[in-house]
Order: C-alpha cells, then sequence, then structure tokens
C-alpha cells in the first residue's frame, strides 16, 4: 500500500496484538522525500485508550529517524527516538518494535537501536490504522509492502533484516 498524504489511510476495526502481553510488531516500510517532518504509519488503539504507535520523523531532506511509542497511563508511557539514528528516504527499511513484558526495544533493518522499561498490560480489542495516526493527524507519505505481529518479543536474530530493493 502506498500512501500520499491526506487522505490516504487504511481504518481497520481490529486490534492484531490483543491480549498478548509480549509481541512484535514488523513492518517493511519505503517513506518517500516528502510531507510533514512527523509522520505515524502505523497506529493501535484499544477501548482503555492503550496505544502502540510506529512512526518517524523526517530529519533532512533525504533522511527519517524512528519513533515508536508505547502508551498505558499517563504515568507509564514511553517514546523511543534518537534523531541521529537516521535512515534513507525512498528505500525499503524493516523496522520492528519489540515488548518482552517489562522492556521496549526498536530496530531498524534488524538492528538494535533504542530500550527502555515500561509496564504495558495486554491490548483488549481495539482499533488500527496505517498511513496516518487513528485521530487522522500526521499522515504518511510512503509505502508498506508488509507488516508482521508475533505475539513473543522476537530477538534481534530473529528479525527481519534485508532490504529490499
Amino acid at each position: 500500500m502506498c500512501f500520499r498524504g491526506e487522505p490516504d489511510a487504511a481504518l481497520l476495526d481490529v486490534n492484531p496484538i490483543a491480549g498478548l502481553r509480549t509481541f512484535t510488531i514488523e513492518a517493511l516500510i519505503k517513506p518517500r522525500t516528502a510531507g510533514a517532518a512527523e509522520q505515524r504509519f502505523l497506529h493501535i488503539e484499544d477501548e482503555r485508550a492503550a496505544r502502540v504507535l510506529l512512526e518517524l520523523r523526517i530529519v533532512s531532506p533525504h533522511e527519517w529517524a524512528l519513533d515508536t511509542f508505547l502508551f498505558e497511563s499517563p504515568q507509564s508511557r514511553l517514546t523511543l527516538l534518537d534523531r541521529a539514528m537516521v535512515h534513507s528516504t525512498d528505500e525499503w527499511h524493516w523496522v520492528a518494535l519489540t515488548y518482552d513484558g517489562t522492556t521496549m526495544r526498536q530496530y531498524v533493518d534488524g538492528r538494535h537501536e533504542l530500550e527502555g522499561p515500561i509496564a504495558f498490560r495486554a491490548m483488549e480489542q481495539g482499533r488500527m490504522s496505517l498511513g496516518v495516526r487513528l485521530n487522522k493527524v500526521s499522515w504518511y507519505q510512503g509505502c508498506i509492502r508488509e507488516i508482521r505481529f508475533t505475539p513473543r518479543a522476537l530477538a534481534a536474530r530473529q528479525l527481519q533484516k534485508t532490504r529490499a530493493h
């Protein structure tokens, strides 16, 4: 699926990680050299307003940084973002967020970037959006070729690593 920004999006009445205490989300994305500085390409939210977001930040005309976010409550939330860890736009990259029950980690092309501790309960039923945040802000410009949901936190060696061109 390719998105050109507003109004391109897919809104789905499903939470593919509902009930999971541990999980991995992997996505093969190709961000365009275009669009706003903040772009959300995957947003999952449950009935309690707990949420998972995979986003990117455009940091230069041809580079982006991964931004991952888990939100359980105002007291239990974690953003992983380092604008110095950049990747090329207009190329395919595998991004991943893992949660092992205590620690969230993020990876790009199988390489560990950041991690941090967070208490995050299993999510309930909910909704998911691709190409935009569920409240229809921060539109994504680029393509998503594949998304994988695994009911455990995969180790780095198990993550998708190769770039598809």
